[in-house]
């Protein structure tokens, strides 16, 4: 079996052992389902899967967009690169969000809705424009890697590379250590999604397990619209993107990208599936790495299409509970919100409801209303982030084909770049051991 195959039967798996312990009644708190096995072995399970994902994260973009950045020459280039993905990014998040906007205030108004929880949320105000902008520059790099402030480990990643290449041929060595790294890098993903399986069962089988279907059926036209709305934007929005702009075949393109969309929705975590995201656009269909390496870590920062869509709605949802109109300014207020907000929040789970809170503020209305989304808030971050990283390789393989900078050859074999096992390669361990061994004995 491929490795995405056992990764669906283990989602189908943990989604049907979960509802089997909501429904049993089983799982009550202080019980020992609930602390062995949900909260015990599953979380343990699940917890070491995406701790050991965001291991990966800022060595591989460190050494990735290093390697990119080498590996394109020239600078202007990378400049043209740099402005398409924002461009596009930028784009498809306001598409996103007026999508949601204008679903939401037809089919909402017309069912009533009403308060089903005390959670309350607190607030935060947003950072001006000028902060998000000042703060791309990291004033301590080993704070920048050590924190994960993607914006900042992209910066200095680009302007090292620039630097090594106005050095010229004295570091060609460097270059290629930092290009064998890259290579590890890429191994080190093959080895952590090896058990990706294990993890995806006791992921979903704890949230499954957790929220049941109670708190789904309280909020159904929220949840509802929202998950139409995202829908809408994966197969329409960003499919109808993809052929506009790269001509490139839709249905292999949602083949090969279903390995990075069941990670994105186990993990509820852009940032932690950059790892997956990276591999499936380069090994699986062909994109250059001095474009990937860019564009990926980039989108999953920056690009918050799911979470926009969330806002959209959302906010729709809440103004109609407490029956405040917001108007035409309102809602495009939102949008534009949701679009600055976007550059300077991090890819990570439940920064959605953050963003959703400088929204709120922005637009008068009531913070304290999204604690009446925060039961099924969990579930539907999954599915958005699934969005966001569906996203993030539209974007990629739209700029890697305007720079030429993708193997048609390989984006058309539905084999190519697939792991069926975890593969060591004998001979180049035997090489290796021979090479240490030499230097020990001089």
């Amino acid at each position: 079996m491929t490795l995405t195959s056992k990764v669906l039967l283990a989602m189908a798996l943990g989604i049907v052992i979960g509802l089997l312990i909501n429904l049993s009644g089983i799982n009550v708190e202080g019980g020992f389902t609930h602390e062995y096995i949900v909260g015990g072995l599953f979380d343990i399970i699940g917890t070491m899967f995406i701790t050991a994902l965001k291991m990966l994260v800022v060595p591989l973009v460190f050494f990735s967009l290093i390697s990119g950045v080498l590996g394109i020459g020239d600078i202007r280039k990378l400049g043209s690169v740099g402005l398409k993905s924002f461009g596009l990014y930028m784009l498809t998040t306001a598409i996103a969000i007026a999508t949601a906007i204008s679903l939401a205030a037809i089919v909402i108004p017309f069912f009533t809705a009403s308060s089903i929880t005390g959670a309350t949320f607190t607030e935060k105000e947003a950072p001006p424009i000028s902060d998000v902008l000042v703060n791309i520059i990291p004033d301590n790099v080993i704070h920048a890697f050590a924190s994960g402030n993607m914006l900042q480990i992209i910066f200095f990643s680009i302007l090292l590379g620039i630097s090594l290449l106005m050095v010229g041929k004295k570091a060609q060595h460097i270059a290629e250590g930092i290009e064998v790294m890259n290579e590890a890098m890429m191994h080190m993903v093959n080895i952590v999604m090896s058990i990706a399986p294990y993890a995806v069962f006791a992921l979903l089988a704890k949230a499954v397990a957790e929220l049941g279907f109670d708190l789904l059926a309280q909020l159904v036209v929220y949840v509802v619209v929202l998950i139409v709305a995202l829908l809408f934007h994966l197969f329409g929005t960003l499919m109808v993107l993809l052929k506009l702009f790269s001509k490139l075949n839709i249905s292999i393109f949602l083949n090969k990208i279903r390995d990075a969309q069941i990670f994105a929705f186990s993990t509820a975590s852009s940032n932690a599936t950059i790892p997956v995201t990276l591999r499936t656009v380069t090994k699986r269909m062909g994109v250059d790495n001095s474009v990937a390496s860019f564009t990926v870590p980039f989108g999953a920062t920056i690009n918050m299409d799911g979470t926009a869509i969330m806002q959209g709605v959302a906010t729709v949802f809440i103004a109609n509970i407490y029956g405040i109109e917001l108007g035409i300014g309102g809602y495009l207020t939102v949008i534009m919100m949701s679009v600055l907000a976007s550059i300077g929040t991090a890819g990570v789970p439940g920064v959605g409801l953050i963003m959703l809170s400088m929204v709120f503020v922005q637009v008068g209305l009531p913070v304290e209303g999204i604690g009446l989304i925060l039961g099924v808030d969990r579930l539907l971050d999954m599915i958005r982030t699934s969005v966001n990283v569906t996203g993030d390789a539209v974007v990629t393989c739209v700029v890697a084909k305007s720079e030429d900078e993708i193997d048609l050859a390989t984006f058309g074999d539905l084999n190519a770049g697939l792991i069926k096992s975890l593969e060591i390669d004998e001979e180049s361990e035997d090489t290796l051991a021979k090479v240490v061994h030499k230097v020990e004995e001089s």
